[in-house]
């Protein structure tokens, strides 16, 4: 599931202090990656849908949607290896669309694979992977493709958000949406990989690869790749420090010297988390949100207008706004709603 979008450099990773490093030649997501539809994890009744295309040897064009880290490419090529098999390879042409987004891009690249027949099968697949990257332009253009080579052509478009992709597209299309993998499916696949690739794994660090994927399992994986190119034994601190997020105990702790101790220790406290866990000022708001509902000594409405205060301090981040300024205002207007 790896086609350079992140990861890249793991093996460049220096050990710290007498940590035992493992040699990785490969990623692990691709090396674990299923070999074909019922091998995905999570998704249930997008598989089975799959599965019965794979055995009816044809499908119509699909359109996955959902976000990153969910199985869409898996299953686009899942897919196609069952449906061709050893021909797969020939008959298949896979495309990131946000690096050949242009009207150009469609109507060579993809419209001369189109165009030739098949080596084998009845008919090829063109995958899109990042299609709502696709212009408008080249979306039109590519709606023609599909109608004109339908009969020898197959097309996979998978997306984030399906609302980027015009509508005469998703009408041609079987449409599939992914949701982020549950805990339980992620923790199932950690420890698979972690015994297969013989990491000694403690169940709170486990806890923690959960935690800071947010059901997205390629982000899990790598996680835990990262963390055992310097150490075999993968702790909960190891994966909180390689995945530069701040444990939910040291946000509750910043929270809690707003409340009790006021502004300056707790403006003490942000710095500390900002130095120790190299969090820019968006990745700590957007932490500190996550955090803010498991903060069992806030009030309801502590916690709603906090949120509130907090949304206004992202805006102003992405917009610009001087970071050790705006987190200065976010940690004096907490200090405030809570102390009154």
């Amino acid at each position: 599931m790896f086609t350079g979008k992140s990861g890249d450099g793991i093996g460049s990773l220096t050990p710290v202090g007498n940590r035992a490093p493992i040699q990785m030649a490969k990623m692990w997501v691709e090396k674990h990656r299923p070999q074909t539809v019922r091998d995905i994890r999570g998704q249930t009744a997008t598989v089975e849908r799959l599965a019965a295309y794979a055995e009816g040897g044809t499908f119509p064009h699909l359109l996955f949607a959902g976000p990153p880290g969910t199985g869409k490419t898996t299953a686009a090529l899942a897919l196609c290896s069952d449906v061709f098999g050893e021909r797969s390879s020939e008959n298949l042409l896979e495309m990131n669309a946000s690096d050949e987004r242009k009207l150009e891009s469609i109507r060579t690249k993809v419209k001369q694979f189109a165009r030739t027949s098949p080596l084998g099968v009845e008919f090829k697949v063109i995958f899109l992977d990042e299609a709502d990257a696709l212009t408008a332009d080249a979306q039109g253009a590519l709606r023609r493709i599909m109608e004109q080579y339908a009969e020898t052509c197959r097309f996979i478009l998978s997306c984030n958000y399906s609302s980027k992709i015009i509508e005469p597209i998703q009408s041609r299309c079987a449409v599939f949406r992914f949701r982020p993998l549950a805990d339980d499916q992620v923790r199932m696949q950690i420890q698979a990989v972690s015994q297969a690739e013989e990491i000694k794994l403690d169940e709170d660090a486990c806890d923690a690869i959960v935690h800071v994927s947010l059901g997205d399992l390629r982000r899990a994986i790598t996680a835990l790749q990262v963390s055992a190119s310097l150490d075999t034994h993968v702790t909960r601190a190891l994966i909180y420090e390689t995945t530069a997020t701040a444990p939910p105990e040291e946000l509750h702790g910043y929270l809690l010297a707003c409340k009790e101790d006021g502004f300056h220790p707790a403006r003490r406290r942000l710095r500390t988390i900002l130095d120790n866990f190299g969090l820019a000022g968006t990745d700590l708001v957007n932490q500190l949100h996550r955090a803010l509902y498991d903060a069992e000594f806030l009030s309801e409405i502590q916690k709603l207008e906090i949120t509130e205060m907090m949304a206004q301090i992202d805006f102003r981040l992405v917009e610009g706004g001087g970071e050790a300024l705006q987190l200065d205002s976010m940690t004096a207007s907490i200090c405030a709603n809570l102390s009154a």
